[in-house]
């Protein structure tokens, strides 16, 4: 568990280098760099909308907001992340890509996405590497909540 957790945290410490390379060296925000040639783009995006809209309080509430999901998380993942390892694994992502989030708001008072993939006319929604991790974090952690649902099933039969 301390080696997921470590290379979370790496992770995350070089990421925001890379990216603020990427965006005020070589990038303005909306510019487009093709990576593999009409399937994948390096495209600078801002998340412009939210469920709160973009008043300048709304990033004080995504701060509170990541805030308390990363002590619930933390928690839960020391509590119960080392039983079950693909729990920990779930969990661990999750708090990776809380994490990149968070220091992008705090860092750049907004979110950037950057990968935009293409699938013949359709363009799917840009997005970023803590996005991802927070996706894969999610569906995995719903794997498991119906494996121990499964599992509650046998033994109470």
């Amino acid at each position: 568990m301390c080696v997921l957790l470590h290379n979370r945290i790496r992770y995350h410490l070089f990421r925001p280098i890379n990216k603020m390379a990427h965006c005020q060296k070589n990038m303005m925000l909306g510019d487009s760099v093709p990576v593999i040639d009409g399937f994948f783009l390096y495209h600078v995006s801002p998340k412009f909308r939210s469920r709160m809209g973009n008043s300048p309080r709304t990033n004080v509430v995504f701060l509170c907001d990541h805030t308390r999901c990363y002590c619930g998380n933390c928690f839960y993942l020391q509590k119960h992340g080392q039983k079950d390892k693909l729990l920990g694994v779930a969990l661990a992502l999750m708090l990776g890509g809380a994490i990149g989030n968070f220091i992008d708001r705090i860092f750049r008072q907004e979110v950037v996405d950057f990968a935009h993939f293409v699938f013949g006319d359709y363009h799917y929604p840009i997005f970023n590497i803590a996005d991802s991790s927070l996706c894969v974090g999610v569906i995995l952690l719903f794997i498991q909540m119906l494996l121990d649902g499964k599992k509650n099933k046998e033994s109470t039969t």
